[in-house]
């Protein structure tokens, strides 16, 4: 650990472990407020995928270009030694939307209010020309203050407008067509992951389904997406609409973040949450 971390920070509890690394509980010495500070093995990842190392190494100059927003976690400082790079970011709460939707279904007033921040963090990303590529639950954290905060942008990638990316990243359940297809794709295919995460939301289970990864693969390829009756008799027509819009296979027709956003379902969903 670098002697300038140690002198800013006292870094103590662990608090999770991934492949390329740790995260940390730290305090700032001068404000003694708290964070996370996320150790990546520099030898692990150049020993590795090429595009894993590209793109964990850009994460911190990603989020410092993002940063500072409401929705999105805040990198408040970098720091590097021969063997490791250092990011101290916000301390989110142990838990992450995944847990707090594997066990039950979403109302749609509060689903309203979560995809709300999640899209307003997403078409930030867009406008700076920053596309997420793996919008997941288990990426959707909360703050002290149970603020929803867009977290791992390490699959994420810079593009110019009009440029488009390729390579196959993401999670199965949540991955676009287009991304499996294996052609080019552009930043819409955050959309789709966000729209599979406010069908989860709303129904328990996710749109495209199977036993396996290749199953899944297939059935989100097929696109066909329905809303059974068991699960989606009480959801409104208004977000069964939106849901169509953001998972639309046909990427000129699927929303924007921006278009998201000015669907009248936040309305709706809003004044039923206000008069509920």
């Amino acid at each position: 650990m670098t002697e300038l971390l140690k002198r800013d920070y006292v870094v103590s509890s662990e608090l999770g472990r991934g492949r390329f690394g740790v995260v940390s509980r730290c305090v700032a010495v001068d404000s003694g407020e708290s964070f996370a500070v996320k150790s990546m093995d520099k030898r692990v990842i150049s020993a590795g995928d090429s595009l894993d190392a590209q793109c964990l190494l850009t994460e911190p100059k990603i989020l410092h270009l993002l940063s500072p927003h409401p929705h999105i976690t805040t990198v408040h400082a970098v720091y590097e030694d021969e063997n490791d790079l250092y990011m101290v970011i916000d301390l989110c709460s142990s838990s992450d939307l995944h847990d707090r939707v594997v066990s039950r279904v979403v109302p749609e007033p509060e689903a309203a209010s979560l995809m709300r921040q999640l899209m307003q963090a997403v078409a930030h990303c867009h406008r700076l020309g920053v596309a997420h590529r793996d919008i997941k639950p288990d990426n959707i954290l909360f703050d002290e203050e149970n603020q929803l905060k867009l977290g791992d942008f390490g699959s994420a990638e810079m593009i110019r407008e009009g440029e488009q990316m390729t390579g196959v990243v993401g999670t199965p359940y949540y991955v676009a067509p287009e991304v499996l297809a294996g052609g080019d794709y552009n930043e819409k295919v955050d959309v789709w992951s966000a729209g599979v995460v406010l069908y989860v939301m709303l129904s328990g289970f996710p749109p495209f389904y199977g036993d396996s990864a290749v199953e899944i693969f297939e059935a989100v390829l097929r696109g066909n997406l329905r809303f059974p009756s068991r699960a989606f008799q009480g959801v409104s027509t208004a977000a069964k609409d939106l849901l169509r819009r953001m998972l639309s296979r046909d990427v000129s027709r699927r929303f924007s973040a921006e278009q998201v956003l000015r669907h009248p379902w936040f309305n709706i969903a809003g004044e039923s949450m206000a008069t509920g």
